[in-house]
């Protein structure tokens, strides 16, 4: 199946847009070749402020109007408590509240962006997909992260190129309870590393603690700065530390 069959047999659809590379190609495909589209952000505690701001401007720009949907995830007990499988109780609480709220705009079909490149194998999250009968016309058509970066690059999306960004909460071991707190620790010290020009890092919190994950092109640069680092997240951290193990670069 190609993309425009896709819309031409479901042509009024629900993009879940996080504000990633993904959901804006889809979104971008969806108002191209759909009849009613509508772009709903769902609003955790798990994303931090940037990725609102990121899906507010790409749907400005694609000329998609945004509907801001909140939920509280963390009072859903089994993904405060961070299980293994936490990522199946999330992507059940958060695309629940999604279709309800599609269903009561008129939606009948919500759409995720996952794409060909994603291993949907039985990932807790794509499970949840799966039984909540959400569909993913990326990798349903065979499009891969390549080729989203290649055809949003071309079509002029300014997030052509923005990395990959994993949940607040992948920076908390599972079986550690997440809280608040921790998420907010979490994206003030990511936010301040992103002042100073880092990209494509992690700070993970491990007991007291903060890991830094860097890519392998970066290492020098966090090495030679780190007692620095240390001494501006203090006031987040006790203590950081640099991971000796590079980051993976991300997809091209």
């Amino acid at each position: 199946m190609t993309i425009p069959a896709f819309f031409a047999a479901h042509p009024d659809c629900a993009v879940a847009f996080s504000g990633g590379i993904d959901s804006a190609w889809l979104l971008h495909e969806a108002l191209r070749y759909g009849r009613r589209i509508g772009a709903y952000f769902v609003r955790t505690p798990f994303q931090p402020a940037f990725e609102l701001r990121d899906a507010e401007a790409t749907a400005a720009a694609l000329g998609a109007a945004l509907t801001v949907l909140k939920v509280d995830v963390l009072a859903v007990p089994q993904v405060a408590e961070n299980p293994e499988n936490r990522c199946y109780y999330c992507k059940r609480a958060l695309f629940t509240a999604l279709l309800a709220r599609a269903e009561a705009d008129g939606f009948p079909l919500v759409l995720d962006g996952s794409n060909a490149s994603d291993d949907a194998g039985d990932r807790p999250g794509m499970r949840a997909l799966r039984e909540l009968e959400v569909r993913s016309p990326l990798r349903e058509c065979g499009v891969t992260k390549a080729d989203i970066r290649a055809r949003a690059r071309a079509a002029g999306i300014v997030l052509w190129d923005k990395p990959s960004y994993a949940c607040l909460a992948t920076r908390i071991p599972a079986s550690t309870p997440i809280t608040r707190e921790d998420l907010q620790r979490v994206e003030t010290g990511e936010a301040l590393l992103m002042d100073l020009g880092y990209t494509d890092f992690r700070l993970r919190l491990r007991g007291d603690l903060a890991l830094l994950q860097v890519r392998a092109e970066d290492m020098d640069r966090a090495a030679a700065e780190l007692s620095e680092l240390a001494q501006r997240l203090r006031p987040l951290f006790p203590r950081v530390v640099l991971d000796n193990v590079p980051r993976p670069s991300r997809e091209s």
